[in-house]
């Protein structure tokens, strides 16, 4: 009896960390190689959190791995639906593309959907985005009324821990 019951332990140990191995497997891109078409890419990441036209009927679509993630691949496929390339976009390079007077479409086709927005007056908003890094930063874009850029920059994260300034 035991014999039974510990080999079913064992299997249901097995199965968790199988699914656990291919939950990870499917949070990145990994061995995604341009040619696959965008039912493949899709079968391996999961439906897009957000598809942009770009020029010459090319597609880009977004992987967000969000809100609290720090990751979005961005997929781009030509205008037959197979896949050209892929990248991680949630860094300072680029980061360093979205600039004053820019449309809030440019930045989401650029970096991808925010892990928060909140509201400021005038009916502005602040869009913020979680990156790797070891500090306790996120990226921040202000937007107008209107959804034009009008900062971008560098913030601390909200609820990350402040040095200790007792004297």
């Amino acid at each position: 009896m035991k014999t039974t019951m510990l080999g079913h332990i064992q299997r249901g140990a097995a199965m968790l960390l199988l699914a656990g191995l291919t939950a990870c497997a499917t949070y990145g891109p990994g061995d995604l190689q341009p040619g696959l078409s965008e039912t493949e890419v899709t079968q391996r990441l999961g439906a897009p959190t957000g598809r942009y036209a770009l020029p010459e009927g090319r597609t880009r679509l977004e992987f967000a791995r969000g809100p609290f993630g720090r990751h979005t691949f961005m997929v781009d496929v030509d205008a037959s639906g197979r896949m050209v390339s892929w990248g991680q976009v949630l860094e300072p390079r680029f980061f360093s593309l979205i600039v004053p007077g820019q449309s809030r479409d440019e930045v989401l086709r650029t970096i991808g959907r925010p892990g928060e927005v909140a509201g400021m007056m005038r009916n502005g908003q602040i869009w913020s985005w979680r990156y790797p890094n070891n500090d306790c930063l996120w990226y921040q874009v202000s937007l107008d009324a209107a959804g034009t850029v009008t900062s971008a920059g560098y913030g601390v994260e909200r609820g990350c821990d402040a040095p200790n300034d007792r004297s």
